[in-house]
């Protein structure tokens, strides 16, 4: 009588199939992710309008430092506790159109942002654009997956790149319309989010056509190595660590740079608006080059460099000039911009099949660490000062050390 042999079990990073050139059907489809950055870069500088706008919040409710870590924490919260849900949802059905109903909300919460009576609807408003976000990310970082041909953190660069982008001219519009015109011009922004809407509605629809093409999580130039579970559960403990001390640090900045500029420095609301307009869009130029380097020589290199790289600056910062304040923070947002690219591929190739889970998981992790950084650091901001924050954050980029507890996982395939 034949027995039967029971299957090996595998790790899910061992289930990924053997790396192999990329055919001419699964070529990168840069079309696709052009519209899907660009969508970022409407979503994302919409959102942070809300930041952009905090001094007219301020003044307009009287707000104290807590109560404006408190809209962050607001917007934060109801993306990062929803993305990952809504990741692991569209795992096992995807809903292409799921895309423009996320800018709807953002659109309803844009809407309330300006006509917003007290600070309850404030938070309410904050509240919407955060669904919209928690919506909007998972479902698009996966469409930059299915279009990449295999140049997974290219396409993710790429992505991150546009909502970077949209990230910085908040800033930059709120200083040239908003503060001229007033809470209520916040209003005219929704134009973008109808135009964001058109475009979402065409990448819906290209991704109805292919979603099946989601397929091959390895690049040519690299084979992933399989881990046990828990290395793989160590693995995403250590990224979740990285992402908090990049996100903690970078909210220090986007919440309160302008408000550090104006108290240490005496510069104008409108003049600080510029600085971190200039601040952002070196963040978006950092996220362009994550993931394409990840590609060629590894995700873990481009991790170590851009946590741990960041500190000299960050511990330099406090104690400099207006024009230095400025150089460096161009510096740190270089630098810093290029983890989030090579850690959120790191992380889908280390649970293979869950590009939905693991990017919700990430980006909301992201917002989450950026909101709750907002809530603690106002908190201290009011007790002891805002510079105070600065001298202690400085030391945040030091957590890049625990880079060495990450596995390699990657390796070449003509050394194998």
């Amino acid at each position: 009588m034949q027995t039967r042999a029971e299957p090996v079990p595998l790790s899910p990073v061992a289930l990924i199939p053997p790396t192999a050139a990329v055919p001419a059907a699964e070529r990168t489809q840069f079309a696709v992710l052009g519209g899907i950055s660009f969508a970022h870069m409407l979503n994302d500088m919409i959102q942070s309008l809300i930041l952009a706008i905090y001094p007219i919040l301020k003044n307009d409710f009287r707000l104290s430092f807590v109560q404006v870590g408190l809209i962050t924490l607001t917007f934060q919260l109801t993306a990062s506790l929803l993305q990952p849900l809504v990741g692991m949802v569209t795992d096992r059905r995807p809903m292409p159109y799921s895309l423009p109903v996320g800018m709807g909300f953002t659109l309803c919460g844009l809407l309330l942002l300006a006509t917003a009576p007290n600070f309850p609807v404030l938070l309410a408003a904050a509240a919407l654009v955060g669904t919209g976000s928690s919506v909007f990310h998972p479902e698009s970082s996966r469409v930059a997956r299915m279009a990449s041909g295999g140049r997974h953190g290219l396409a993710q660069s790429l992505f991150q790149v546009g909502g970077n982008t949209g990230s910085s001219l908040g800033p930059l519009l709120a200083a040239w319309i908003i503060v001229p015109h007033g809470r209520g011009s916040v209003a005219w922004f929704s134009l973008a989010a109808l135009l964001a809407i058109v475009v979402l509605l065409q990448v819906g629809r290209w991704y109805g056509r292919h979603h099946a093409a989601r397929r091959k999580a390895a690049t040519g130039r690299f084979e992933i190595l399989p881990l046990s579970r828990n290395r793989v559960i160590g693995a995403l403990a250590v990224l979740g660590l990285l992402i908090f001390s990049k996100y903690f640090y970078l909210a220090s900045l986007s919440s309160y740079y302008t408000f550090y500029l104006i108290h240490k420095f005496g510069v104008s609301v409108q003049s600080a608006q510029v600085h971190l307009f200039v601040f952002l869009f070196a963040v978006a130029a950092g996220s362009l080059i994550g993931g394409p380097v990840g590609d060629r020589i590894g995700r873990k290199w481009v991790i170590w460099v851009s946590i741990l790289g960041v500190a000299p600056f960050t511990l330099l910062l406090p104690h400099v000039g207006l024009m230095w304040t400025g150089v460096l923070t161009v510096l740190i947002g270089l630098v810093l911009a290029s983890a989030f690219s090579a850690i959120l591929v790191y992380a889908q190739e280390l649970i293979p099949g869950r590009v939905g889970m693991i990017s919700g998981l990430f980006f909301g992790l992201a917002f989450g660490m950026g909101g709750i950084g907002a809530a603690v650091l106002g908190g201290l901001a009011d007790t002891h000062g805002i510079e105070y924050v600065y001298r202690l954050c400085a030391y945040l980029p030091l957590m890049g050390l625990i880079t060495v507890f990450l596995p390699d996982i990657e390796k070449r395939v003509h050394a194998a």
